[in-house]
């Protein structure tokens, strides 16, 4: 039965209680040497675990993750340090002595990381050549399926070796840009509508974000232990707006309205503006009556990553964020120009 650290195995194999799932996170009850915390921007994950630094991003309090297209994920889980020799001591020790596992267990894992079957005494004589290597499941993923194929037990990699070839999901660069996606975090979508208030059957909808809310947003995911890291950078390209009923016209026809290299979307409006057509915008064909129409805007963002030993940018599949706002439509009344 191997040794793993996926919290889903937890009840279906008895696992011991220090497992943990997420590289940054500090729990109760896990191993000495391996808690995390943030400084800042950074989330670290002790000295043999990964930390990730995020930068960019615009303006805004309201953040999300990014929603990539197709059924593209950053891998369920995946291998990389994680105890030196007197960590893995530390933290097995405690287990064996307190029988929660079951006594075939226990000596059957004494016998592989003490007694030199293969391993002798957690390879204390190995201290700082090298690491302890485990599995961790990447945060979000903790019920996937896909979190029990890193069910290796515990294995020992020398500093500069590469980890066993078994081993697909071992870190690497790529991996490293992988994960970090999953913490990249982009500004809401809340636009700005224009004429303010209620919006008028058959009279354009201005819509616009002012400069700077839209701008790259990087992730760097490190692993100091092994020297390597990756950064994925996300920048937005378009915002598309679906008006929530079939009874209106985009402005562009197409929905989607670019966003400019300060950040920026559409046009803002001003007095005086109401008989032009708004570069992004939407023009509502009837009226909401009592109720209102869920406006979707989505901004698109196109993904690159770079890391250790790659030359240039590398893609990554696009990712979306979108938000609703209730759009109140009525009838014309009376229109003063």
């Amino acid at each position: 039965m191997p040794l793993v650290l996926a919290s889903a195995l937890v009840a279906a194999l008895a696992t011991p209680a220090w497992a943990r799932t997420t590289p940054g996170d500090t729990r109760e009850g896990e191993p000495p040497g391996t808690g995390g915390g943030r400084q800042g921007d950074t989330l670290t994950a002790g000295a043999a675990g990964i930390s990730y630094t995020r930068s960019g991003g615009g303006g805004g309090n309201k953040v999300a993750p990014l929603t990539a297209a197709g059924n593209w994920t950053p891998p369920p889980c995946y291998y990389a340090p994680r105890y030196t020799p007197q960590e893995l001591e530390d933290t097995l020790v405690p287990i064996w002595q307190a029988e929660s596992t079951g006594h075939e267990w226990d000596l059957s894992q004494k016998k592989k990381y003490e007694d030199g079957e293969p391993y002798k005494d957690f390879n204390k004589d190995k201290a700082g050549k090298g690491f302890w290597w485990a599995s961790y499941v990447t945060p979000g993923f903790e019920g996937d399926p896909g979190s029990l194929a890193c069910d290796q037990e515990i294995f020992w990699v020398d500093k500069g070796d590469p980890p066993p070839a078994n081993i697909p999901q071992a870190i690497t660069p790529e991996i490293l840009a992988q994960l970090a996606y999953g913490e990249i975090r982009v500004p809401g979508t809340e636009v700005e509508l224009a004429p303010g208030g209620e919006s008028k059957v058959n009279l354009p909808t201005w819509v616009w974000l002012e400069k700077a809310k839209f701008t790259p947003v990087s992730v760097t995911a490190r692993v100091d232990a092994l020297g390597i890291e990756a950064t994925t950078t996300a920048e937005p390209v378009s915002l598309r707006i679906e008006p929530g009923t079939a009874d209106a016209r985009t402005l562009p026809a197409s929905g989607t309205c670019p966003i400019r290299d300060d950040g920026s979307i559409g046009e803002p409006y001003a007095p005086g503006k109401a008989d032009r057509t708004p570069p992004c915008g939407v023009t509502y064909l009837r009226s909401s009556r009592e109720g209102s129409f869920p406006l979707r805007a989505t901004v698109t963002w196109k993904v690159h990553w770079t890391g250790t030993g790659v030359n240039g940018e590398q893609p990554l599949p696009e990712g979306s964020f979108g938000a609703e706002q209730d759009v109140v439509v009525r009838e014309v009344q009376s229109v003063n120009r």
